[in-house]
């Protein structure tokens, strides 16, 4: 099944902690509108967006987009995470996690793209470094977009979002 153009179902809900744990991670209807909501949004945009700044089609890699709340909890994420789907909240929201591996094309300038074109929820540097984040984590809901920018960084071991500067 297609969520968009470039997603399939099975894109958006491969999860390596889902496999290795034996846990479902299987969207209800809602939150493959959600999924969908997402890819119309925030990733089909970008994706395009890359493609024309690097003059041919240009894949963006997938490492997360929907979590059961019970993988989410297997991984201890957010007991809020909008990798859910609005499961928990009721929101009309998702999230994704995504990177390139282009010389010409990083995540830095992934970031800078969403953050400058893109139309998010939340924008997340997450970890790596001052130069280059690890990946990204945009978010999207479909009203009352906060556009907040921040930086995950580990502090004393444990995971903390700073304000992005």
């Amino acid at each position: 099944m297609q969520i968009s153009k470039h997603i399939t179902l099975a894109e958006a809900t491969r999860s390596d902690a889902a496999s290795r744990e034996g846990l479902d991670n299987t969207p209800n209807a809602t939150q493959i509108e959600n999924i969908k909501l997402w890819a119309e949004k925030v990733f089909e945009p970008l994706r395009e967006h890359i493609s024309v700044k690097r003059k041919k089609d240009t894949p963006i890699h997938i490492n997360s987009i929907f979590r059961s709340v019970a993988v989410n909890a297997a991984i201890k994420g957010s007991a809020t995470s909008q990798h859910c789907a609005g499961a928990k909240s009721g929101k009309f929201e998702a999230a994704g996690d995504i990177e390139t591996h282009y010389p010409d094309f990083t995540n830095k300038d992934l970031f800078l793209a969403i953050k400058e074109r893109g139309v998010f929820d939340q924008l997340i540097w997450e970890f790596g470094d001052d130069k280059e984040p690890a990946w990204v984590h945009v978010s999207y809901a479909a009203s009352g977009n906060r556009r907040q920018i921040l930086k995950a960084t580990k502090i004393n071991g444990e995971t903390k979002y700073i304000p992005f500067s």
